[in-house]
């Protein structure tokens, strides 16, 4: 037997054997066993050469977007997605698909109320949708996997999707129908409304089959929303308001983005090599697109904007060294905007596509310190994240109030109905492994739910892996995990939650904004390619 095969052999038995122990232990009633916990959330793959040493590079910071126009008071914005080299590993080429041509794309900033209209043009050789995570949009708007923006002269080939199956024995049961395909050619103008209050949320692809790949080459960006409750609050803003979006990437040696595609175009066969089917973390950390980065700070508050953007990784953060008095990291914000109340925390556990809105006080290290934000998870270069340098005492007239906004906490007895979805890896009906909710792959024409606009329904979700799970148009609030209370960084709004290995998440959801066909499902971006998705229906 090859080497490659026999890691495909124990890669797929040791997933195989997690899904079983959950079933096992779900059958038993004991969900919330924490002792067969894993940390593990996907397989690693390793870059090929030389990797840089740490905290060489300065931590970059994407520029903000600028309106291309004005008109009736809604502010226009173009982004455009093409192939550009970058310099993300010192000394060497990278390819990217980025939107503007880079990794990360260019940030943008909207403000509660006022609606902003976005024109994606596609100048990749693949089609492309774009999602804005955490938004609250109408569904032609959404990014649903279907609603493609297609670039000029490319054949788009349904069969190669939809009722033929899945590629490479991965979800060989997922079924699109064929009037599912909505096909823009060239660009498609996205509306965002912006009915919600401030909040960082972030853009990426959302591709039907693809999006792992996709992301992975770098179709990710940050989008903010900004209003006058927040910036009433003096809380660090300016050039100590910085987005830190976290993710993690394997290369070649030659600088190459590396990742196991069946068909490495992304134009055919979709899905990864059988190993990968957990998910695929690399082994070089990236915060806002540069290998473990420094920046220097001042003796003051800063507020960093904390996105997990990795396909499968999950992330446990700290600070070393930690102050000698106070909180590390003293949380203002969470998914889908402010806390109602600040939270301190020693440790911040992020799964992917979650954020954390977090206050750093440098003032509290000696100036001339460096202090690194690290990920306990992790081991030697996954371990490593960043490093601050306290440069020089500054000025600072920011705060953290005892009082951030009104969050209405939801109770358990405005839930109209309860449903629950469970995350797990079944078996089709010719024995093919797939990622499901509710023992299905994923079926463009079937809904798991119907819920009514404006209602608060009470969702359980249980898993037999780590499964990210997230809910389009709707925000929500933890109430439970396993019975019990929820971890004090399920805080707030949120729009993901880590459902963890045999756990059961109780969430209060509220269905606001628009009616119309939504999806959720797991955010590893491999499982949801793999047809761990459902669709609901807003009525």
């Amino acid at each position: 037997m090859s080497a490659g095969r026999s890691r495909s052999e124990l890669s797929r038995r040791r997933l195989l054997g997690v899904a079983g122990a959950a079933g096992v232990a779900a059958a038993a009633g004991v969900a919330g066993c924490g002792s067969m916990t894993r940390e593990v959330s996907g397989e690693l793959l390793s870059s090929d050469g030389r990797l840089p040493e740490p905290f060489r590079v300065p931590l970059p910071v994407p520029r903000t977007a600028v309106p291309v126009r004005t008109t009736g008071g809604v502010d226009h914005y173009e982004l455009v997605q093409r192939v550009a080299d970058m310099e993300i590993l010192p000394g060497r080429k990278t390819r990217v698909w980025g939107y503007d041509g880079s990794f990360p794309g260019t940030t943008v900033v909207g403000r509660s109320g006022r609606q902003i209209v976005v024109r994606v043009r596609n100048e990749l050789p693949v089609p492309t949708s774009t999602h804005l995570h955490g938004g609250i949009q109408a569904p032609e708007s959404d990014g649903y996997p279907t609603d493609l923006v297609v670039p000029k002269g490319y054949r788009h080939d349904p069969a190669a999707h939809g009722m033929g199956g899945h590629g490479a024995g991965h979800g060989g049961a997922m079924q699109v129908a064929p009037a599912d395909w909505k096909l823009s050619q060239g660009a498609k103008d996205y509306t965002y409304p912006l009915d919600q209050p401030a909040a960082t949320l972030w853009y990426h692809d959302h591709r039907m089959d693809f999006s792992a790949p996709q992301v992975w080459r770098g179709l990710a960006g940050m989008f903010l929303v900004r209003d006058d409750e927040e910036e009433a609050l003096h809380l660090p803003a300016a050039e100590r308001d910085i987005p830190l979006m976290i993710c993690d990437r394997a290369f070649e040696e030659d600088g190459a983005l590396r990742y196991p595609s069946v068909d490495p175009s992304l134009t055919g066969v979709p899905g990864v090599e059988d190993a990968y089917m957990e998910g695929v973390m690399g082994d070089v950390v990236l915060v806002n697109g540069a290998p473990w980065p420094e920046l220097e700070v001042d003796a003051a508050r800063y507020r960093f904007r904390l996105l997990n953007a990795s396909n499968a990784r999950r992330y446990r953060l700290a600070l070393e060294p930690g102050p000698r008095e106070g909180a590390p990291f003293v949380q203002v914000g969470s998914d889908a905007g402010l806390l109602a109340a600040p939270r301190s925390h020693k440790e911040l556990p992020i799964a992917p596509a979650e954020r954390f809105d977090v206050v750093v006080d440098f003032s509290a290290y000696p100036v001339g310190s460096t202090v690194r934000l690290v990920n306990t998870l992790g081991e030697d270069g996954t371990r490593r994240v960043m490093r601050f340098r306290v440069a020089r005492r500054a000025k600072d007239d920011s705060r953290v109030p005892a009082r951030l906004a009104d969050v209405e906490p939801l109770r358990p007895a405005a839930a109209v109905a309860e449903r629950q979805f469970n995350f797990r890896q079944t078996s089709t009906s010719d024995g093919t492994k797939v990622w499901t909710v509710n023992g299905k792959p994923f079926r463009s024409a079937e809904f798991a739910a119907r819920p009514r606009l404006g209602t608060v329904e009470r969702w359980r979700f249980t898993s037999d892996f780590h499964h990210p799970v997230h809910l389009h148009l709707a925000h929500f609030q933890v109430v439970a995990r396993s019975g019990r209370a929820p971890l004090d960084t399920d805080a707030g709004w949120k729009d993901t939650v880590d459902v963890r290995p045999f756990e059961v998440v109780d969430v209060l959801a509220r269905f606001s904004g628009h009616r119309g066909r939504y999806m959720f499902h797991c955010h590893n971006l491999e499982h949801e390619d793999m047809a761990m998705m459902a669709n609901f229906q807003v009525v």
